[in-house]
């Protein structure tokens, strides 16, 4: 019988805005936990009728953290819709672009978001469990931090003239060339880059040694795997065929971007605006898969750079082998893909033709159809448009890449609540561990969402009456 529920809104320390209910019984147990996301994003809707050049404009306005992702997502689209592949030193600078997304992004997440729990602890003083504390904890490491962030975003302004909703790609190709000042600027910073990646690496990896039993606790359980991959199955976070990996690590698919309605569907809760997707063969929720971080390491059978590729063999030593379904290790995972993004970097800029000329294909065939497919750092994000003759847009569907791992968001946080929330007083490091187990996954929920002033956070504890028996406040 659930005598109490507590609120948690908003959750805090991510991209958006959720919040979670813990349903608790009369023995302070908990009876179920839910992931509620209580945004609507209507973007489908009010892009109908623009025409496909403009969606690389219009679409990273969803969110202002990821919006190098959704600007290359639609370009990719507008590609296929207008029928005019991009020149290969275009798609190098997309990609150039690209990689600069997730080392910010990735960067942020690890040492600014995720971090403050890691380093300072669950249970520390939310007034300092932050980015300041941190800052006092070890400035050292918080001032390479921040400009590993700060240098994933000169990549993009150097490519797109701002670091937030870049103009640069365009159907066809991309507006700008490379200058052979940028690309020394870029190159002159990335070993220093490479070191801070390295030794983020060795700091989730001493945390999790010294933190063994909550990781082997904490929200672990089986899922398949999906994402982009490379043809010798390495792993892939600009372009390639999807791939899907049972819970057991078994390969069920690998398909082209263009069909992914033949193989994935979208299931709905009524406590929640973000749908479920899942493998249309199994059903749901045998279907269930995550993307992201986790998902892409899981999947890749190698790295196409050195140290992420020996970085990649331990990772896939703690399972020996098999699917790693630890939640924490979204944090592992999330490093070693910002290493191959930044050994990426320098493959990228090396390639003579990063520099060309030959930057746009304006030679046009309209089909009318078409599925720009990238792995936005949160995991696997799908544009999909179809358009008239003049290339206005009839209908458009968007799969971002939070979506995909909603069912794993939705399960840490029943999983981590039961195993960590006890009554009757219920104390805010045990409500942070709930949190903690959707900030791993690091969501992106900001897409349409608008909030003016401050978001503190105030939980409240009700009794079987309705009573108030206790505040927690942030």
């Amino acid at each position: 019988m659930v005598t109490q529920k507590i609120t948690i809104e908003p959750v805090t320390r991510i991209e958006g805005h959720a919040k979670v209910t813990v349903h608790m019984k009369d023995d302070g147990t908990v009876e179920h936990a839910y992931f509620h996301v209580n945004e609507f994003r209507g973007f489908e809707k009010f892009c109908e009728g623009r025409f496909v050049s403009e969606m690389q404009q219009i679409t990273p306005r969803i969110c202002g953290i990821c919006p190098v992702s959704h600007h290359l997502a639609a370009a990719k689209a507008a590609d296929i819709v207008m029928g005019c592949p991009p020149p290969r030193p275009a798609s190098l600078l997309r990609e150039l672009m690209h990689m600069g997304q997730v080392i910010q992004s990735h960067g942020m997440h690890f040492f600014e978001l995720a971090g403050p729990d890691l380093l300072l602890g669950f249970d520390a003083d939310p007034a300092t469990r932050n980015v300041v504390g941190l800052i006092q904890a070890d400035p050292d490491l918080t001032v390479k931090a921040v400009r590993l962030r700060k240098f994933g975003q000169a990549i993009i302004s150097e490519l797109g003239e701002r670091s937030i909703h870049p103009t640069f790609a365009i159907p066809g190709g991309v507006n700008r060339t490379l200058s052979p000042e940028g690309r020394d600027r870029m190159l002159a910073q990335l070993d220093d880059q490479i070191a801070t990646t390295l030794l983020g690496i060795k700091i989730v990896k001493d945390w999790a040694e010294a933190n063994a039993e909550t990781v082997q606790k904490f929200a672990v359980f089986p899922t398949g795997y999906l994402g982009l991959t490379t043809p010798n199955k390495s792993l892939e976070l600009y372009d390639g065929d999807i791939r899907l990996k049972d819970r057991n690590g078994k390969e069920l698919e690998i398909f082209s971007a263009q069909n992914y309605l033949d193989y994935i569907a979208e299931h709905v809760e009524p406590w929640s605006y973000l749908k479920f997707p899942y493998y249309k063969k199994l059903g749901f929720p045998e279907g269930v898969y995550r993307v992201g971080p986790l998902g892409r390491i899981n999947l890749a059978e190698q790295i196409d750079t050195p140290l992420a590729d020996n970085e990649l063999k331990v990772f896939k030593a703690i399972n020996n082998g098999a699917p790693v379904e630890n939640t924490l290790f979204y944090h592992y995972a999330r490093m070693i893909e910002t290493l191959f993004a930044c050994e990426r970097v320098r493959v990228l800029l090396e390639d003579p033709d990063i520099l060309s000329n030959d930057i746009l294909n304006t030679r046009q065939q309209p089909v009318g159809h078409g599925v720009g497919i990238i792995e936005a750092p949160r995991g696997t994000l799908i544009h999909d448009y179809y358009t008239d003759e003049l290339g206005r847009l009839k209908k458009v569907n968007l799969i971002v890449s939070t979506g995909h791992n909603n069912y794993a968001m939705s399960k840490a946080v029943d999983m981590v609540a039961k195993e960590y929330v006890r009554g009757p007083e219920v104390k805010e490091g045990m409500l942070n561990r709930v949190e903690h187990a959707i900030r791993a996954h690091d969501p992106c929920l900001s897409c349409s969402t608008h909030a003016f002033g401050q978001m503190p956070i105030e939980i409240s504890v009700y009794d079987s009456q309705g009573n108030l028996t206790q505040t927690l406040k942030r």
